[in-house]
């Protein structure tokens, strides 16, 4: 009983009250910056300056060709493995305290990636050739 109304004590609009002033803060920072350095920073349009710049290299050609749904399907293929190794570290930093309940629920994690995985490979997302 004294827990719930020390709970509903604590929770009050008041004690966020920081939170808000620091993100009141924080944005007003941000706008006034940009504000005075929009202000008074250099302003020297010239042609050279308005041209399109890619690393240093003339743009040539139109930039709607199409690409190649491989590039895209490595570049989910690679998120998928990252965004792997990164629930597989909180594991291996705690496997002890998780005990059996946790290395039941790894290998179901590692099973449903498979499952995955031998899906790609069956739809020949790997293969190169063309």
């Amino acid at each position: 009983m004294n827990f719930l109304l020390l709970s509903a004590v604590e929770n009050t609009p008041v004690n966020y009250l920081p939170i808000a002033i620091q993100s009141i803060v924080a944005i007003g920072f941000v706008v006034v910056m940009m504000g005075v350095t929009h202000l008074l920073g250099p302003k020297r349009r010239t042609q050279d300056k308005l041209i399109n710049f890619e690393s240093g290299i003339p743009s040539v050609g139109n930039a709607r060709q199409p690409m190649a749904i491989k590039y895209f399907l490595v570049a989910i293929l690679f998120v998928l493995f990252d965004v792997e190794v990164i629930f597989f570290y909180p594991y291996a930093i705690n496997f002890k305290e998780l005990g059996t309940e946790g290395f039941w629920a790894v290998l179901m994690f590692v099973g449903f990636f498979l499952c995955g995985f031998t899906y790609i490979i069956k739809k020949g997302a790997l293969e190169w050739e063309e």
